[in-house]
């Protein structure tokens, strides 16, 4: 199967349930990206519990999750990582490996927790409540 290396989506166009702040689903990003896949992120209710869509779509609540537009579901990093290896390795693979190295100093710091730090907080919602409960 072929996957999309290029602008567009097809019928064959990876789906991950994810969400920014996970450092799993990160991870698989930053491997997807290595490989030139295109995919669509469609991001996830931030409590497990609240994810009955997922639960539903995949059969589990946790993330990352990758669907192939075969219908086949990865759950977890490892699952997703050994299928993205078994694809061909995109033509930029090892730039995007040698960025990720000469960046990595300014991921250990936190830069996008700092940045998205500086975003003004919304108003306490019931979400931001129940967090500041547990």
């Amino acid at each position: 199967m072929s996957f999309s290396r290029g602008p567009g989506m097809d019928e064959a166009m990876l789906v991950l349930h994810q969400a920014e702040w996970c450092p799993f689903s990160s991870a698989v990003r930053e491997l997807l990206t290595e490989h030139g896949v295109d995919f669509v992120a469609r991001q996830v209710a931030p409590y497990p519990e609240d994810r009955e869509r997922l639960r539903a779509e995949t059969g589990t609540d946790e993330i990352p999750v990758l669907v192939t537009g075969g219908g086949d579901i990865h759950r977890g990093t490892r699952e997703i990582f050994a299928y993205v290896m078994s694809l061909d390795a995109g033509e930029y693979a090892e730039g995007h490996r040698d960025r990720f190295y000469e960046h990595l100093s300014t991921r250990q710091l936190q830069a996008v927790g700092t940045l998205v730090g500086r975003v003004p907080p919304e108003p306490l919602t019931a979400s931001r409540s129940r967090m500041l409960r547990r």
